[in-house]
């Protein structure tokens, strides 16, 4: 990851970004369809970086953990030793997505390839990967393949396409090799490095339902289409915005950031981490709360977007604590909530709430309620007429509601039943009928 989202401007539209060839509205909303209904995914972030964990020659080194190579200007061979120290013997691959599946995520991206160039894979294209290169000697995204088939959570690769900073030809951001080891042709490093493994990806571990493409730089549209073709490979597949060279791809990545009003017209996924950074980083203790969390993936789904939430492993391959603790946190809310969040749409309502967000389903819209009407009424400002309204955690006890000129009236507890966001679903008859607020 890289905190820029200039970078990944998208250019091409009207084709299917998968293949160049012509996709109907229909053919692309079967392919689209579950990855809409998801709504939330975990970002795995796990390579090397994690050995130094942030520490180079006893100092911290400032910015995000799998950028310490780049930022502290690490030499190629220096760098690569790390992966003599990387031994992730507590790497259990059913644990991680059972973990996932506890905490209501829907879809799996880990980092393949990141911009140190080094292979989290087996890979026949460069002996800088995890099965030459380490001590551990196993192919841990195969094992995680295999747990996510087991438990029907699709798998995703993020790749590096374009920034590697150990291979020759590889490009860096800013255009600012440190190590004379890094110079050479790019075109050679696509076809070279890039296309064998990427082909590897897409042949060796089953489905593959997302390519997670990151920094463009320096990708030419040359460039581009040594590496569109090899998704063939995967009929289906989704990729992002990220790949360069004019090409859109399917979804937009806002990264760090919720767009204030979504992206209309676009299928769109913020990512975002827990901390401050991606990579495992021992320092960094700047945690989001559960709270800020779940608002957040309830903000984004209010916007018609996917939340893909970020874990950092540790170089022993465990998630940290205080990260497992707010993704079960997030999954306790959503198997009493998760209605209000899988497949949903966007909120009906052009701006935000002032006591919460809104998703829907068809006639039934979902109230998030963050702050609790002192007075005892939620007021909705709709003309429609009501068929029900009750809280999702409770679907047997109606709520008394009345109609005003400005809103529908729906008369709560005292008490908020649930402190981080609770639920009010309401059913009413015919599209929604929105009150504009007076300007």
């Amino acid at each position: 990851m890289v905190g820029f989202s200039t970078i990944v401007a998208a250019s091409v539209v009207g084709a299917d970004s998968n293949t160049g060839s012509s996709e109907t509205p229909e053919q692309r909303n079967a392919r689209m369809k579950w990855w809409r209904e998801a709504r939330f995914g975990m970002f795995i972030h796990w390579g090397i970086y994690s050995v130094p964990d942030g520490v180079w020659k006893g100092e911290e080194v400032p910015g995000i953990g799998e950028w310490i190579m780049h930022t502290a200007k690490i030499p190629v061979d220096q760098y690569a030793k790390f992966a003599e120290q990387f031994n992730p013997v507590k790497f259990n691959a059913e644990e991680w997505v059972q973990i996932a599946k506890e905490a209501g995520m829907k879809y799996i991206v880990i980092t393949s390839k990141h911009h140190d160039g080094f292979a989290m894979f087996c890979s026949k294209a460069s002996s800088f990967n995890i099965c030459d290169a380490t001590p551990f000697r196993r192919d841990p995204l195969k094992e995680l393949a295999e747990a996510c088939r087991k438990h029907n959570i699709p798998l995703g690769f993020y790749y590096s396409q374009a920034q590697d900073w150990h291979h020759p030809g590889g490009a860096a951001w800013g255009d600012a090799h440190w190590d004379p080891a890094q110079e050479g042709d790019m075109m050679e490093y696509i076809k070279n490095i890039a296309v064998p493994q990427v082909r590897e990806l897409l042949t060796n571990y089953g489905k593959v339902r997302i390519m997670w493409w990151d920094t463009p730089v320096g990708m030419t549209p040359e460039m581009a289409q040594e590496l569109l073709p090899l998704l063939k490979l995967q009929p289906g597949i989704i990729m992002n915005n990220r790949l360069g060279g004019g090409v859109e791809g399917d979804f937009a990545t806002p990264e760090q950031e919720i767009p204030p009003n979504g992206i209309p017209g676009r299928d769109w996924e913020t990512c975002m981490t827990v901390n401050d950074t991606w990579g495992y980083k021992s320092t960094d203790n700047n945690w989001k709360s559960t709270e800020t969390l779940l608002r957040n993936l309830i903000d984004i789904a209010s916007k018609g977007g996917n939340y893909l939430l970020n874990v950092g492993p540790t170089a022993e391959g465990v998630f940290p604590q205080p990260i497992v603790d707010r993704f079960l946190g997030m999954g306790k809310w959503l198997k009493n909530n998760g209605e209000a969040i899988y497949a949903t749409t966007a909120s009906p309502f052009p701006s935000q709430l002032p006591w919460g967000r809104c998703t829907r389903k068809g006639s039934r819209l979902y109230l998030h309620v963050f702050d609790w009407p002192a007075d005892g009424w939620l007021r909705v400002p709709l003309r429609n007429e009501v068929i029900s309204a009750f809280l999702l955690a409770e679907p047997g006890k109606s709520l008394p509601h009345r109609k005003t000129a400005h809103a529908i009236e729906i008369q709560v507890p005292k008490q908020a039943p649930d402190s981080i966001a609770t639920v009010v679903a309401l059913d009413i008859k015919g599209e929604p009928q929105v009150v504009q607020s007076p300007q």
